[in-house]
C-alpha cells in the first residue's frame, strides 16, 4: 500500500519463490534471497545491477534449492548448464 505521497507504508511485503511461484509466509525461517551480481567483460561487478532468487524454506528441506538456482541462472543466461543441453 502507497500513502498519498507515493511511499510504500506496508510493514511486510510478501516475496514468491522463485522455484515454486508460491508466497513465501513470514513465519519461513528456512526461506533464504540470493543476490547475483551482473558483471562486465573483465569480470568485474556492475554496481546497482543483480539478479535476486528467494527460495522457499519447503524447496530447501527437500534438498532441491541448488537444483532450482542451476535452473533459474541458465533461465536467465548467467550460467551455461546442463539445463540448457536438456531442453
Amino acid at each position: 500500500m502507497e500513502n498519498d505521497s507515493g511511499r510504500l507504508v506496508e510493514l511486510y511485503v510478501p516475496r514468491k519463490c522463485s522455484a515454486t511461484s508460491r508466497l513465501i509466509q513470514a513465519k519461513d525461517h528456512a526461506s533464504v534471497q540470493i543476490s547475483i551480481c551482473d558483471v562486465d567483460d573483465n569480470g568485474q561487478a556492475i554496481p546497482g545491477q543483480n539478479t535476486t532468487y528467494n527460495i522457499s524454506g519447503s524447496v530447501r528441506m527437500k534438498g532441491e534449492s541448488d537444483d532450482c538456482i542451476n535452473r533459474l541462472a541458465t533461465e536467465d543466461n548467467i550460467i551455461k548448464g546442463v539445463w540448457s543441453a536438456q531442453r
